[in-house]
């Protein structure tokens, strides 16, 4: 049994902090560095460049938008940025005062949503710069990150232990998770519909599908602290390990695999599928990460827990 072949560069610093990743438009992977305030780029086979930002803003997640251009959160600046792919950027204030943007994606009504994490509301913003802000059910919810599916977004509640789903009409509907102090933080949509999120306290990969029943899969190292999670074109959930120094994947029938990552305390956080098609993960300690699936599986299978909720 073979395992991926994982390569890793260096783009930064050790103290920089790649963060999160996406693939832009320009067929170049844009990664966040959030403890210098840069925006990096990088070209596979090519030299990663980057772009400065007021140092202590904090980019935190980053996304493809609507408009061709890359959107990102700034954490500690209270705003959100959006850069070009020939490196021009602006910067959108928020109408609520330390808000806290953390997760953002590109909707399916052609604006950005995104979590204000210490506000407990979901935010959305035109490519215009209008922005509109919804309160959760519920305070000291924590909200995260957050992904398009269908015809809604989907965002996970770190501190009520639930995902949540916000229509385009701005209606909020919460899910419970079956485990308590879960800490959902990842969150990604698969082909199928599925809703994958990572628990990072309990050590868990959940998935809901589109008839509402929740699963839980418990990964192999339980004090891994899965962290981040995206879905490849065939429904596989890839996700990061920020405490087990790993990358591993499931797919629906619980088939849980892990993989160690070379460089050891590397921290990974944000991962997305590249574009030459391999899973790329940010490293806190300064490069990406490349890892290519072999066909053939090494596999670890888990008990797992489900539970049905209401659509």
């Amino acid at each position: 049994m073979t395992p991926p072949a994982i390569e890793e560069y260096a783009v930064s610093g050790r103290d920089s902090g790649p963060y999160a990743i996406t693939t832009g438009a320009d067929s170049a992977l844009w990664f966040t560095m959030v403890h210098n305030g840069r925006i990096g780029r990088l070209v596979p086979g090519q030299e990663p460049t980057s772009h400065q930002l007021a140092p202590d803003c904090g980019p935190t997640v980053i996304c493809n938008g609507p408009d061709g251009a890359l959107w990102f959160t700034e954490y500690r600046a209270h705003r959100i940025g959006r850069i070009t792919t020939a490196g021009r950027v602006s910067e959108f204030s928020l109408p609520t005062a330390e808000c806290g943007p953390f997760g953002i994606a590109a909707g399916p009504d052609g604006a950005l949503w995104f979590t204000e994490t210490a506000a407990d509301r979901i935010g959305r913003l035109t490519t215009e710069g209008t922005v509109t802000e919804y309160p959760l059910p519920r305070t000291g919810a924590f909200p995260s990150a957050i992904a398009p599916a269908g015809d809604a977004m989907w965002f996970t509640m770190n501190q009520a232990n639930a995902i949540g789903r916000i229509g385009m009409d701005g209606r909020i509907t919460v899910h419970e998770l079956p485990t308590e102090a879960a800490a959902p933080v990842g969150i990604a949509a698969g082909p199928d519909g599925s809703i994958w999120f990572t628990e990072i306290a309990a050590g868990q990969i959940g998935r809901r599908t589109p008839d509402g029943r929740i699963t839980e899969y418990p990964l192999p190292d339980r004090s891994a602290r899965p962290h981040a999670v995206t879905t490849d074109a065939d429904g596989t959930a890839w996700f990061t390990e920020w405490g087990g120094n790993r990358v591993g994947s499931v797919i629906s029938d619980g088939t849980v695999t892990v993989h160690d990552l070379p460089t050891p305390a590397s921290e990974p956080h944000g991962i997305t599928v590249g574009p030459d098609g391999a899973l790329w993960t940010a490293l806190e300690t300064g490069a990406l990460a490349r890892i290519k699936p072999t066909t053939t599986r090494t596999t670890i299978t888990t008990k797992h827990t489900e539970q049905r909720n209401a659509s």
